[in-house]
């Protein structure tokens, strides 16, 4: 039986993953208490129904949420169950935003004070343990609803033990790295066609901004390296058994460089057999096009 534990920050979006999971044939429950977990993983497993696929919605709603969690994970494992732990997480100021959209009360307000910003900070910090063992991280900063449900279906529809799922993002160094990144790379060393005037309004997945980008020596050169180490470290992180690596790419505007860079990366992994996703976080921002 393949469990899930859903889990993150307040906000991040756990609903809406739950909903997710309902539509690609999981049986979900919604804020379940941690010590009820194995018994209801026991009832699945014996339940006429050939439930197969379970989804788990916990959060810190909970005051001993944290010390049950750890215990209910050791437990499952003792009882010989498996499970993958997905983590949900948002940046401080867009789930401020969020609960002053929806008007909610955060859970620990009172607790940690009478500011909202302080209860996402010390739920943050409750949480930080938990982030680490997570076996999935998605950031829903910038996530709509239906690229959640399509990071999800992409994690989940296929058997997860067989293979790591990659993700190479492209980014812009002016709008932040991506906090779920597990490896950085900067290319903001490459030559830029932002100052080339027929291809400033184009992104690197046309095909002047590529061709502009890989004809440079000093790009051949990168690429192999980064071939090289990705090719070497991948098969490292499979053997410890993570379960996906995230892999961002940056340069200045997160429109050019970062772009053409990715898609090489991403094609080059697909060749070797890896499970890879594709994301441009940044592509559009700042763009106008020449009659604006």
């Amino acid at each position: 039986m393949e469990i899930v534990i859903v889990t993150g920050l307040s906000g991040a979006g756990k609903s809406r993953a739950i909903n997710a999971f309902e539509d690609i044939g999981f049986f979900c429950v919604d804020n379940l208490p941690p010590k009820l977990i194995v018994k209801f993983a026991e009832l699945c497993k014996h339940s006429i129904d050939d439930i197969d696929k379970v989804a788990i919605v916990v959060d810190a709603r909970g005051g001993s949420f944290l010390s049950s969690i750890f215990d209910t994970l050791k437990e499952l494992k003792d009882n010989d169950f498996s499970y993958k732990v997905l983590f949900l997480d948002a940046q401080d100021d867009v789930i401020v935003r969020r609960y002053k959209e929806t008007r909610r009360r955060h859970h620990l307000y009172g607790q940690a004070g009478y500011s909202l910003e302080k209860c996402v900070e010390l739920e943050r910090e409750k949480m930080q343990s938990l982030r680490e063992i997570a076996d999935y991280i998605i950031d829903t900063s910038i996530l709509s609803p239906a690229k959640l449900r399509e990071r999800i279906n992409q994690i989940f529809l296929v058997d997860t033990a067989k293979a790591m799922q990659v993700y190479c993002t492209s980014f812009g160094f002016k709008y932040g790295i991506p906090i779920e990144s597990d490896l950085v790379f900067d290319v903001r060393c490459l030559k830029n066609p932002f100052y080339v005037d027929e291809l400033k309004y184009q992104t690197g997945l046309d095909e002047p901004v590529r061709e502009y980008v890989m004809r440079e020596q000093t790009t051949k050169e990168f690429l192999q390296h980064l071939f090289d180490m990705i090719d070497f470290s991948l098969p490292l992180y499979n053997e410890e058994g993570k379960s996906q690596l995230i892999i961002s790419i940056g340069c200045t505007g997160g429109r050019h460089r970062s772009v053409a860079i990715t898609e090489a990366l991403a094609n080059h992994l697909k060749e070797k057999g890896y499970r890879v996703a594709t994301e441009h976080r940044d592509i559009t921002k700042g763009l106008k096009s020449k009659q604006q």
